[in-house]
């Protein structure tokens, strides 16, 4: 014997894959693959005894065998491994030249069968082992960066500015249909992406958030979908992507217009048949996912542009969600405020909670926040940061920086700021809706004024959160 192989059968793959060698090392690595044609791997499955395998063999699928493992010229005696009935691998001996191996050498070598079959199954079974404690480790790690600090049983504004919003939210929360949050930067949608998880079934399964546009293009592939081992440089171990730490729950695409059209593609796949392939694998990996995608960007002007896909868009825009900007929505300034100055002051360490002066909530409220709940956000760590007793005048506003002769009025910002078309339809409802006092049917009405059907009116209200 001048060569001893180690072999498993892949069934996924309808393969021999190689797990250990002995002999020149120059000529035999470990992990080879070898494909088999059914008809030989159905044959391999019925075998129970040790077969001398020659390319000269009156067997024609023995013959087939013998060319697929290169034993032409060679000897090469393959011996069945299995525990309990089930075939795990095989144990291959090899001599550099033909004729070597004779029958009486079939039936001496049933004695090591079982020893070999009992160390490749231990073996199996340990690396098995590592590679989960390896999953759990990976996961702990992963989940324990994404957890956030908790989700609240209420948000902000459900029943005032986001009360059109909570009731979509509440409508879709138990399906399992895809939906696309729409609105600016820092109006709260991963808030409410986190509600329609939270109100779901999918509520003990993960929940996997994304920033498209916070990956390199060159590892959005690799952190989506993941990758085998050895698929590129630097991949010494398989990774699992997004998408497969999200199975069973939800993942959430954050700023999904930012995706690379290539990877627009592979996301189309996943979506349409609920399964994925690794960076460098060709196994097909079924998930079970539910996708809430955002954007701040107008995906219709990015498909006109070339920048998105058209056949994505329709797969995401099932359920759009229009999240109003925190201007339209001055009532729930007050309740924000109040809710960021109790959680930060603990963020913070403060021994006591700061109270709020008189008049700077009006100061609050008049102020445009082109940055949303974020920048309100900001403002009142900044704030806290600032704090040295007595109370809370927000007198950091960005607006107060601005000296009063430079200062415009609310009218000439409107005239000069571009305004979003969606922000601009749900401002002239708005106005319109005010002016009829709430009324949309009849004469007089918001849906003769503006020209429409009252139940198209109550649609469109409805999607862009405008309330009555």
């Amino acid at each position: 014997m001048d060569e001893l192989f180690l072999n498993i059968y892949d069934t996924q793959l309808g393969a021999i894959r190689q797990i250990a060698y002995e002999g020149d090392q120059n000529s035999q690595r470990q992990g080879v693959i070898i494909p088999l044609p059914k008809d030989v791997w159905d044959w391999l499955q019925g075998i129970k005894d040790p077969v001398i395998v020659a390319s000269e063999h009156k067997n024609p699928i023995i013959r087939a065998l013998a060319s697929l493992t290169k034993s032409k010229g060679r000897s090469t005696l393959s011996v069945p491994l299995c525990i309990e009935d089930k075939k795990i691998g095989v144990l291959i001996l090899r001599a550099k030249s033909s004729g070597v191996y004779r029958e009486d050498h079939a039936v001496m070598i049933r004695l090591a069968s079982e020893p070999f079959a009992i160390a490749l199954s231990n073996a199996l079974a340990h690396q098995e082992l590592l590679h989960y404690r390896d999953v759990l480790l990976d996961d702990n790690r992963f989940l324990q960066r994404e957890l956030s600090p908790g989700v609240t049983d209420d948000i902000i504004g459900d029943r005032s500015g986001l009360k059109n919003v909570m009731e979509m939210v509440r409508q879709v929360a138990p399906l399992n249909n895809t939906v696309l949050l729409l609105g600016e930067t820092g109006v709260g949608k991963e808030v409410i992406a986190n509600a329609i998880h939270y109100g779901s079934k999918r509520s003990n399964g993960p929940f996997i958030k994304v920033n498209c546009g916070a990956i390199p293009e060159s590892l959005i592939d690799s952190e989506l979908f993941g990758h085998e081992k050895g698929a590129f440089t630097g991949a010494l171990i398989e990774k699992r992507g997004r998408f497969e730490r999200a199975d069973g729950g939800t993942l959430f695409l954050d700023e999904i217009g930012e995706l690379p059209l290539q990877a627009q593609v592979r996301l189309l796949r996943v979506l349409q048949s609920r399964e994925l392939e690794r960076v460098g694998g060709t196994k097909p990996i079924p998930i079970d996912i539910r996708i809430i995608a955002a954007t701040h960007r107008n995906l219709e002007q990015m498909i006109i542009e070339k920048n998105f896909r058209e056949d994505l868009w329709f797969r995401i825009n099932v359920f759009p969600i229009f999240l109003p900007p925190l201007r339209q929505r001055r009532d729930d300034i007050p309740a924000l405020t109040k809710y960021l100055v109790q959680t930060k002051s603990k963020e913070l360490g403060l021994s006591a909670i700061p109270s709020i002066a008189p008049g700077a909530l009006a100061r609050l409220m008049k102020y445009d926040w082109p940055g949303n709940v974020r920048e309100l956000q900001n403002i009142v760590e900044r704030e806290l940061i600032r704090f040295r007793g007595g109370t809370l005048n927000f007198e950091s506003l960005a607006s107060d920086t601005i000296p009063k002769e430079t200062r415009l009025s609310p009218a000439q910002e409107q005239e000069i700021q571009p305004v979003k078309l969606d922000e601009a339809i749900a401002l002239h409802i708005g106005k319109i809706i005010e002016h009829t006092n709430g009324r949309i049917n009849g004469p007089g009405g918001a849906a003769e004024l503006l020209g429409i059907n009252p139940s198209t009116l109550r649609s469109r209200m409805k999607k862009l959160g405008v309330s009555r």
